[in-house]
């Protein structure tokens, strides 16, 4: 494992923060064209998601943080402007093509915390317009019988390397989904929806949010965000295209339960990183 638990923030031994930032999750995003290059919306959603991610690492320089490492997550992973970020901070860009691209890095420094900002709900969940797990190919995706969204996904990911998802912020949902996860973590919700529309908080008003909760959850303990990760784990794919699981019902160990649906089962967690990589 590469973390260095501690129980509280605020040590003399400096902490290393990595946060991960997406875009839908972000406060007044409610359209797919907002979230893609070259839409007229996209250069505001982009400028919204650098706003947010750069009051968390702020947030995470008062609690106590000394070195945070910034993970752009969205689509091309070309999202942040660089230039809004706090000059601590250090930006990854790019796909990596390994088994964690949300968190890439995260297996190879020693990390104290996860911090998630922008991320949303699960593919086929009513709290977001935009819910979806890593792209919109699938209907919905269950691990251990629960709806996985790319937040469990990859807090599921850092436990792996001992490390605490301590803050996420994104829709009402997800923040609800974190909050019953990991009973210690602090979340904040920057919109709530009904049916294809967003209830979003000021944007501005979401960044001081964001940059406080970051403070608080690197002041907080630690060692209440840990995951103590499931000994088996089952996970179920169904796609919106029968053939595409019939393609994907090929990937050793899979098996097809229906004309849309694949399953696979595996005790080490590293098997369904493994699993997704090739089969989404």
């Amino acid at each position: 494992m590469k973390c260095r638990f501690r129980k509280s923030g605020g040590s003399s031994e400096a902490m290393k923060i990595y946060i991960t930032c997406d875009l839908e999750g972000c406060a007044g995003i409610t359209h797919w064209e907002e979230c893609a290059h070259g839409h007229p919306d996209y250069a505001l959603a982009r400028e919204e998601m650098s706003l947010e991610v750069a009051a968390a690492c702020r947030g995470a320089l008062a609690g106590g943080a000394r070195e945070v490492l910034v993970r752009d997550a969205h689509g091309s992973t070309r999202n942040v402007l660089p230039h809004l970020l706090p000059r601590e901070a250090r930006l990854l860009r790019g796909s990596s093509g390994d088994l964690m691209p949300m968190i890439t890095g995260l297996q190879n420094e020693a990390f104290d915390a996860l911090m998630m900002v922008g991320y949303h709900s699960a593919a086929g969940e009513p709290t977001n317009p935009l819910s979806h797990t890593f792209n919109r190919l699938t209907e919905s995706i269950l691990l251990n019988g629960r709806p996985m969204s790319e937040c469990m996904y990859y807090a599921y990911a850092a436990a792996l390397h001992g490390v605490p998802l301590v803050l996420v912020s994104g829709d009402q949902g997800i923040c609800d989904f974190a909050a019953g996860l990991i009973p210690g973590i602090h979340t904040v919700a920057t919109k709530s929806c009904v049916g294809a529309a967003t209830l979003s908080l000021h944007p501005r008003e979401a960044q001081a949010r964001i940059e406080a909760a970051a403070e608080r959850a690197l002041r907080g303990d630690l060692r209440a965000c840990r995951i103590k990760l499931p000994k088996e784990f089952s996970i179920e794919v169904r796609y919106r295209d029968h053939s595409m699981a019939l393609d994907r019902s090929f990937y050793p160990g899979a098996r097809q339960t229906d004309a849309k649906t694949i399953c696979f089962d595996a005790a080490d967690y590293r098997e369904i990183l493994r699993f997704i990589h090739f089969v989404l």
